[in-house]
């Protein structure tokens, strides 16, 4: 017998599936063994579905029994919603935020506590920087002399300290050393740009200059931030801002306000007016692009900004910013531009320069950060410009002006850069002159490109008229070929046949060719043609014009065109710094880093037939290397009517290109030798390139040049015609007229003997016989002459 009553109920009614504990039974009921009221459904099992849980009576009676399977469980254990879900996300990651903060705060304290800030009596003063050549041991220059004088804060006057703190931190006594928002916009930009940029405090400012280095990199940013904090709770505000201004760099070799005042205004530093402590206030951002004898206009702009950031801050009345007028400053002398005199001067702007475009580095950096630079530039083969000028240039007329550059084609580095130091103090190697006759390899890869090979025969009779020129061209020296092949018009530098060619294969597309090949910009920036367009008259028409080179380049542009040319169309960005590390030894600019992948700036077969038109060059102009030494070379001589105003020679081997050009500071001007003749390229600029040239490259092994054309290129559209069209073969006195009415080259004798009688006593004017635009290419377009015209 079972120890109970079977007809006793021991569970919830038929149909539920859930057993409850004795104690709750009982409290289901009052009497009747705690039944539940059969006239009252079970919520629960009308939740559950009802009868689902009932089960088939087990024993006599019809007694009902529980289900066999435990369902309550399996409702504990169901599918969470996704409300759960994503509770359940957020638990974890709130978690980790909060682990992550933990960490972090961890971290930011032991770092904190580890970071110590040395007196500032003893923090580091300025460092002069140094330029060596690219053996990376002889000096070249040091940039920056010692010009400091400390003076403490109340020897500095209030109008100065408050134009400081307009320009550059106007919460500085109020932050806690760093500025939260700045550091946020600095990380945005440097993560959106690639670039690490300031969001800088006076106080991050000091540290910078006077704690670290200036690698510019997460690292040292993150050093920063941690000695502005510990700096700005260690020291009082003033005794930071006391700092700040002996130290930071104004520019003109000046460090600190006291050195400052004196070389900007000739006062001492409590003396500085309102007016006057703005002017310096703008120079701490960047002294060499705000000074005020370089850059008056961007000078007083910013200048007009500090002042009107000190009334904001009621440290100025509205009254005395109206009567504000900008101080007089003193000129800037050779003696407080913190470069070298001589040539090396130049090198060192270039350096310079390039540091602060390429790099990012600042003034301070530059001039008070005791970096140590290699320079591309090779002491060799510097002394050796400088000493072909000297011997060339011995007796010959003082007004006359040289420039000399040479660059290694096959990294871009600038082996040699040589300006002679005058009056005007000019860079010579970027002054912008015309090229003349040097711009033609840059038609003739044109032509290449569209299928015009070498050795095709083209009129180069003398003089011709074009559709867009009004006045007819000319070659240098009476000299004419009408049926030459385009290396014999190369060789001899027709004047005639490269402004056809140039009208023939489109003169935007030679001005591409031409950028292309030396990186030069779409438009001018700096000089006397800021702004306007490159290769270009002044109203911005590139005309046929620039097939003899009547458009402005500098040497330094056409070194580094040929230098593609050398190494088979591939261009290379040209540079001039090699290395940098600061003063302890660490890495700033790595040689890695310096040159670039290269850009194929026209393919290497075009490379390789231009090279191959310019190898007889240098033999006609009797400038031979030593030993016959293979060089592709061009002359160029730009003319003002009977005179010439420039003279080139540009030449290369597969190793270095190298541009001379002489000129004087006026283009108006004629250029003459010491006996009164004209100079052309192949004279005075070709005698100092063909000495330097053999002094370089004096016992370095012979390189070889192209020995035939690659492209097997057709005659073009603007070819010479069959001369039947013309008159009879024989007839001399009816030679064909320029452009397009030269004999076929069948039908044509050797251009050096049928040539030899002047042109203008054979042929009627050209313009009698030039056959309508149509026939020769796009339709005409007549514009203004350019300045003058090629002699050669």
């Amino acid at each position: 017998m079972p120890p109970h009553d079977e007809t006793s109920p021991v569970g919830p009614p038929a149909g539920s599936v859930r057993r409850p504990p004795p104690a709750r039974a009982a409290r289901s009921g009052g009497g009747g063994g705690g039944r539940p009221d059969p006239r009252r459904p079970d919520p629960r099992s009308a939740r559950r579905g009802g009868d689902r849980g009932r089960t088939t009576a087990a024993r006599s009676g019809g007694a009902a029994t529980v289900s066999a399977k435990p369902a309550a469980r399996k409702r504990g254990k169901g599918k969470r919603t996704a409300k759960q879900k994503r509770r359940r996300v957020y638990k974890v990651l709130a978690s980790l935020v909060l682990g992550g903060l933990l960490l972090l705060g961890v971290f930011v304290g032991v770092v904190y506590a580890n970071t110590s800030v040395p007196d500032l009596d003893d923090v580091q003063q300025d460092q002069l920087s140094i330029i060596y050549y690219s053996d990376g041991t002889t000096e070249m220059a040091r940039l920056g002399t010692e010009n400091r004088i400390n003076v403490p804060l109340d020897q500095v006057s209030e109008p100065a300290r408050e134009a400081v703190l307009a320009a550059e931190n106007r919460n500085f006594y109020s932050d806690p050393g760093i500025s939260v928002t700045g550091i946020a916009r600095a990380a945005w930009s440097n993560l959106t740009s690639g670039s690490t940029q300031g969001g800088s405090t006076i106080t991050q400012q000091y540290v910078k200059n006077t704690l670290l280095t200036a690698d510019q990199t997460f690292s040292r940013k993150f050093q920063e931030l941690f000695l502005a904090v510990k700096l700005d709770n260690n020291y009082s505000k003033d005794e930071i801002l006391e700092g700040y201004l002996n130290t930071i760099y104004f520019g003109r070799g000046a460090y600190g306000i006291q050195a400052a005042a004196q070389t900007y205004f000739g006062v001492d530093a409590s003396a500085l007016t309102a007016q006057q402590g703005a002017v310096l206030a703008v120079l701490i951002r960047s002294p060499s692009a705000y000074d005020p004898a370089t850059n008056p206009e961007g000078a007083q702009d910013r200048w007009g900004l500090v002042l009107d950031g000190m009334v904001e801050q009621d440290w100025l009345s509205p009254a005395d910013r109206e009567a504000s007028t900008y101080p007089e400053v003193l000129p800037a002398s050779t003696a407080n531009l913190n470069y070298p005199d001589g040539p090396e001067g130049f090198i060192a702007r270039q350096v310079v320069s390039e540091l602060q475009d390429r790099y990012g580095l600042d003034d301070q950096d530059v001039f008070a950060g005791g970096l140590r630079i290699t320079s591309t530039v090779n002491k060799g083969y510097q002394d050796a410009a400088a000493a072909a000028v000297a011997d060339v240039m011995a007796g010959e007329p003082e007004n006359l002006r040289q420039a000399l550059v040479s660059v290694d084609p096959r990294t871009g580095a600038v082996l040699t850069y040589y300006s002679p130091v005058t009056s005007t103090g000019t860079d010579y190697v970027q002054a912008q002159r015309q090229p003349g006759s040097s711009m033609k390899p840059y038609v003739m890869a044109t032509a290449l490109e569209q299928g015009i090979g070498v050795q095709t025969r083209w009129d180069g009779s003398s003089p011709q008229t074009f559709p867009d020129r009004e006045a007819p061209v000319r070659n240098s020296g009476g000299a004419s070929c009408g049926n030459c092949t385009l290396v014999q018009a190369m060789t001899r530098s027709l004047n005639t046949t490269f402004y056809g060619l140039a009208y023939e294969v489109g003169a935007e597309n030679v001005r591409d060719t031409a950028l292309a090949a030396t990186g030069m910009p779409d438009t001018w920036s700096g000089g006397a043609l800021d702004g306007l367009r490159t290769l270009a008259n002044a109203d911005g028409f590139t005309g046929s014009a620039i097939g003899i080179g009547e458009y402005e380049m500098r040497p330094i542009d056409q070194a580094s065109g040929f230098a593609t040319i050398a190494n088979g169309g591939v261009r290379h960005a040209t540079h001039i710094v090699s290395q940098v590390t600061d003063s302890a030894g660490g890495v700033i600019v790595s040689p890695d880093a310096v040159v670039d992948t290269g850009t194929q700036a026209m393919p290497a077969d075009v490379a390789s037939d231009t090279t191959y038109s310019m190898e007889g060059v240098a033999e006609y102009s009797r400038r031979s290397l030593d030993g016959d030494r293979p060089v592709a070379s061009k002359t160029g001589t730009q003319g003002q009517g009977e005179d010439n105003s420039d003279a080139w020679m540009v030449g290369f081997t597969p190793s270095i290109s190298t541009a001379v050009w002489m000129g004087n500071d006026s283009p108006s001007e004629p250029i003459v030798n010491a006996s009164g003749s004209i100079i052309f390229g192949s004279g005075l600029p070709g005698a100092i390139w063909q000495q330097y040239m053999d002094a370089v490259l004096a016992g370095t092994p012979v390189e070889e040049l192209p020995s035939e054309p690659v492209i097997d290129g057709d005659s073009g559209r603007g070819a010479p015609v069959e001369q039947t069209t013309q008159a009879p073969p024989r007839t001399t006195t009816q030679a064909p007229a320029p452009t397009t009415e030269a004999p076929a080259p069948t039908t044509e004798a050797p251009p050096t003997t049928t040539q030899a009688p002047p042109t203008t006593t054979q042929a009627p004017p050209p313009t009698t016989q030039a056959p309508p635009p149509t026939t020769q290419g796009p339709p005409s377009i007549v514009v203004p002459p350019g300045n003058g015209q090629p002699n050669g």
